[in-house]
């Protein structure tokens, strides 16, 4: 009897996915738990709440999953590039290209997922919230890795250019939800870049 309601094909992996681009398209209240029984193949309340606890519990689980796949490419990025410039650069033209490439809803989850929201949400805003603040700090950290490696000059405002970075990088993605296209925004990627001299100088 628990398992009443539940699809024979149910596929938890697959259901999470579904879950993820409905609340990636729609934000976390504008999602009601029939959307998301819906979008899962008409599973069964009873059968939700076995695989995944809660709505709540869904988004964080959700996000996670964005973060793992489609919201990975910051910490690619940073990661993979040779020089600080190199990677703040990547950070920005792999967003611009993950926002806009269709199939999927424009821009990025973490920023769009439950910015504003009631009481009710104030933990999943809270989340969110601080995975947003992370971004800032990882560039940060990749700033100060350039100036250990030589490739920027010490003395610089890390936290500001940072914070700069991360201004056009969320920038990006709600221009990418207005149906700005990747014209556009690799333009605005262009001016952020070519500020790069200015913003590093000791």
């Amino acid at each position: 009897m628990a398992d009443r309601g539940r699809p024979r094909s149910f596929d938890r992996a697959a259901a999470l996915r579904r879950a993820m681009e409905l609340f990636w398209e729609r934000g976390y209240e504008a999602t009601t738990l029939e959307d998301i029984k819906a979008a899962m193949g008409g599973i069964g309340s009873p059968s939700f709440y076995a695989a995944f606890g809660s709505k709540e519990a869904l988004f964080l689980e959700a996000v996670e999953l964005y973060r793992a796949s489609d919201g990975s490419t910051t910490s690619r990025a940073l990661a993979d590039q040779p020089t600080a410039r190199a990677a703040v650069e990547a950070v920005l033209r792999e967003a611009v290209a993950s926002f806009t490439r269709g199939g999927v809803p424009a821009g990025c989850l973490v920023v769009l997922g439950a910015m504003n929201g009631s009481p009710a949400s104030k933990r999943v805003q809270e989340h969110l919230k601080e995975l947003r603040l992370q971004t800032p700090t990882v560039i940060e950290k990749r700033l100060e890795r350039g100036i250990t490696d030589g490739d920027l000059r010490t003395g610089i405002d890390t936290a500001a250019v940072a914070a700069f970075y991360t201004t056009v990088l969320h920038g990006l993605t709600i221009q990418a939800r207005d149906g700005a296209s990747r014209d556009t925004l690799s333009a605005v990627v262009d001016g952020a870049m070519a500020a790069w001299k200015v913003l590093t100088r000791p």
